[in-house]
Parts: C-alpha cells; structure tokens; sequence
C-alpha cells in the first residue's frame, strides 16, 4: 500500500503527462491509461490521486490559469503584467513550454467554462494595463475601452492559435524560436506607430458609425441631367389628357 502513499512529486508528473496529452490530443482524446504510461505509473495510481479523469483536467485547468495570470482565482490583485511576462518566458523556450502552450490553446478553443473563465480573465488583465498606460500617458485612450482590450488579448494569443500557419507562412515549423524572434519588431512596430500614415480612415469611419453619412438609402432620382447620382431610369412621367 506504501505505492498509494501521497506523493507531491509523483502527483505533479501524473498532472504533467496529462497536460501533454489533453494539448496533443484533446480531452477526449487521451486516455487514463496513456497519461498513466507517459507519467509511469499505474492508471490506479493516476485514480488514486485525481479520482477522475475530470478532476484531473480540473487540476491542469488550475495549474495554466496560476501559470498565465500568477493566482489560481484570477485577476484581483494581481499584477496585469503577469501575462506579458509568462508570455514571453513561454515563447522565449517554445520546446521547454511547448505542453503548456498546446493545453492554453485547447483551453482557449475548446468552449469549457475554465476556457472561458480564463479568456474573460486575460480580457480583463489586458484592460487594466490598458488603463494604465493611458494614465501614465504611453498609450493613446481608447474610444472603447472594453472591445480594445478583447482585440489586443485575441491578438496577443493568435500565435498559440495559428500557430501551423504562420509557421507554414513563414517556413518555419510551428513557433520557433526563429519565428518568434522574426514577430517581435513587426509586432511593436505596429503597436508603437500604427498602420496607416493619416487619419483619413478612421474620420471616415466615425462618421459613418455616427450617422453623418446616410449609407442606407441608393441614390435619388429626381437629380437633374448630367448629375452623376441621377437614376438611370427615372420614374415616367404620366402623360397629360388630350
């Protein structure tokens, strides 16, 4: 029975296997008895500590929401650039990290409330540094402050995401150090100066949105001859009685 004693580091590499397996394959795709053999140990063993095989996604659940956001119960007090900086520390060592960026990216895209959870936390990290850079005055103020911080989190985990595609864009396989490299400028050169060169879209845009523009009507008829919105066919006129 001395086998079934609790044992930290033993419990930890069950929970290690199962990361790397739920990553690779999916919940549903990787059994007790393959997360047993990756850990080696016995699947008793693997019951023995989690109880059930949900349970323990509950566990590798917990221990990527403490890696990302620096606390098992989410945002509160804790400091938003925990994300940043896990971020960084991951990608910088992809092979190092590489079951805990699979099992995020599953996390992230599997529709389970701990996904969820996890997505509105980052969500709400990302707007408290945005808030903050505004304060200190190195960030520009958003006119929507919620959807900017949705943008700027979706952006910041698209690598995870996409990850086949933008190796397979750029050559690489997946997200190699190379390839992680390579992003990094491009990344803040965007961020720091912007796409475009003039204002030109984005006044377009919020007067489109503010309903200065009247885009929901075609263009009217009774425009003289030669005027460029004059109806093609204009309505007849009705012939007069004799």
């Amino acid at each position: 029975m001395s086998s079934l004693r609790s044992d930290g580091t033993t419990r930890d590499r069950i929970r290690d296997a199962a990361l790397a397996l739920f990553g690779t394959h999916g919940f549903d795709g990787a059994s007790v008895r393959d997360i047993a053999a990756r850990a080696g140990v016995s699947p008793a063993l693997v019951m023995h500590h989690f109880g059930s095989k949900e349970a323990l996604r509950t566990e590798c659940d917990a221990h990527i929401v403490e890696e990302v956001l620096g606390r098992k119960e989410g945002l509160h007090e804790a400091d938003p650039g925990d994300l940043a900086s896990t971020m960084q520390r991951w990608l910088a060592d992809v092979d190092a990290h590489r079951a805990s960026l699979d099992y995020l990216a599953r996390m992230i895209t599997d529709g389970s409330p701990a996904g969820d959870r996890l997505f509105d936390d980052l969500v709400a990290r990302t707007r408290t540094m945005l808030a903050q850079g505004a304060a200190s005055g190195i960030m520009h103020e958003s006119a929507d402050p919620q959807m900017t911080a949705v943008i700027v989190a979706s952006h910041g985990l698209m690598p995870l995401l996409l990850e086949h595609h933008l190796g397979r864009a750029m050559g690489e396989t997946g997200l190699s150090a190379a390839l992680v490299r390579r992003m990094t400028l491009p990344t803040l050169e965007l961020y720091t100066h912007g796409l475009y060169r003039t204002t030109a879209i984005l006044d377009a845009a919020e007067a489109a949105l503010a309903g200065t523009l009247d885009t929901s009507r075609g263009p009217r008829s009774d425009k003289g001859a030669g005027d460029p919105n004059q109806d093609p066919d204009p309505p007849a006129t009705p012939a007069s009685d004799p």
